[in-house]
């Protein structure tokens, strides 16, 4: 009897915080009966760096950068998101020249974020070539980035009221031979995995989750979609140039990890369709809004030779804006995690009296409970991966 009841007595273990397949520093305590999970608890903060306290002591241009570390695999679409925010505060509307750039680059981003999500998440789950094959197009996308701003990673290259610099012919070029190799790609990757018997038993029927559940969990973006809720913010809400392209939003219909998965994949094609788009339809044009002086740096070229320029450029720097509107807003964009949100509170002053941030990783990461547990331990590897979590997002 006594070793009936031990052998049945259920055991608690620490995935985290420094497991491979964590993603980051997320530890997860399992309450465990045999190899079922009859409990998962979440444990977050190890990463926390304050961004949004930060915020509030930075004027609104010099906080773009720690924007970029949020999510730093998506440190374009973030900068975006911010400026979106910061623009529809200030009143400011960008060219259309410096809006279609911007969503290229935010695409550009989509892809990237799937192809390490793709690569990472076949490889905790035992398929290690798709590993290898994606980031041979990962590094032509971080290429590009360095083409167009000198960074590959934490890149700081969208502006309030516009971009920081022109994009190139030479870009153009490359991003449209980009564009035309990589469906043949992603075709690869789902060669190698798509129907792989292995791949389908650690994915399909895994993580299931219904549409209802998903909504009341907060989900946005792919985790959102795979269970058939159509929402994207690029299509309900649109900013930059997404209202004036034309794309699809892949949908699954079981809500397990295998559709999460194939959305995913979609939706990397369906970026190729917007980025080609942008490309056909790029207007030629200035890169800021003429409204933006007043909110951002001058041009190099003209502190060093004008005065007013230089003045300027040092009241930006050391009070920031001087004719900040009073008010607040909440605006979103679609990352590629899903709805990243900012609520900014102004009170006139050059800097925001409150930055509240909107992740999709924490909401996410809440949710692994939900998803965890009544499956197999070797599942949970499979359920953070198909959330695709960035944990300095998530502590902020």
């Amino acid at each position: 009897m006594q070793k009936d009841a031990l052998r049945r007595r259920e055991l608690t273990i620490n995935m985290g915080p420094q497991h491979p397949a964590t993603h980051g520093v997320l530890r997860l305590v399992l309450e465990i009966d045999g190899e079922t999970v009859v409990k998962c608890t979440p444990y977050v903060g190890y990463l926390h760096r304050g961004t949004e306290k930060l915020c509030e002591h930075r004027n609104y241009l010099s906080i773009i950068p720690l924007m970029d570390r949020l999510d730093y695999i998506s440190s374009m679409a973030n900068d975006v998101g911010y400026c979106v925010a910061v623009e529809r505060l200030f009143g400011i509307e960008p060219p259309p020249r410096a809006r279609f750039i911007r969503t290229m680059m935010c695409e550009m981003t989509r892809i990237s974020s799937h192809i390490l999500w793709l690569g990472t998440h076949a490889l905790d789950i035992g398929a290690m070539t798709v590993f290898l094959y994606s980031f041979r197009e990962r590094e032509w996308l971080m290429d590009l980035f360095e083409m167009a701003c000198g960074a590959r990673l934490t890149v700081s290259y969208p502006r309030i009221g516009g971009v920081r610099n022109d994009i190139t012919q030479e870009f153009l070029d490359s991003l449209n031979r980009f564009a035309d190799e990589f469906p043949s790609r992603i075709k690869e990757y789902e060669t190698l995995i798509d129907e792989n018997r292995i791949w389908l038993q650690r994915t399909k029927g895994i993580g299931v989750i219904s549409a209802e559940e998903a909504i009341n969990w907060g989900f946005t973006g792919p985790t959102l979609r795979g269970s058939g809720v159509d929402y994207d913010v690029r299509k309900v809400f649109p900013y930059d140039a997404y209202n004036e392209v034309d794309f699809d939003v892949p949908l699954g219909k079981a809500g397990d990890v295998y559709d999460r998965y194939r959305c995913r994949m979609e939706e990397m094609r369906q970026s190729i369709r917007i980025i080609k788009r942008c490309i056909e339809k790029l207007p030629k044009g200035p890169i800021m809004s003429p409204d933006a002086p007043k909110f951002t740096l001058p041009p190099k070229e003209q502190v060093l030779s004008s005065m007013e320029a230089m003045i300027h450029h040092f009241v930006l720097i050391t009070k920031g804006s001087i004719s900040a509107p009073v008010g607040e807003i909440y605006s979103a964009v679609e990352v590629p995690k899903g709805e990243l949100g900012f609520y900014i509170i102004s009170d006139g002053s050059g800097r925001p009296y409150r930055l509240r941030l909107r992740s999709p990783s924490f909401v996410h990461v809440s949710a692994l409970p939900r998803l965890c547990e009544g499956y197999l331990v070797a599942d949970v590897i499979a359920n953070i991966g198909t959330i695709d979590v960035v944990l300095g997002e998530c502590d902020r």
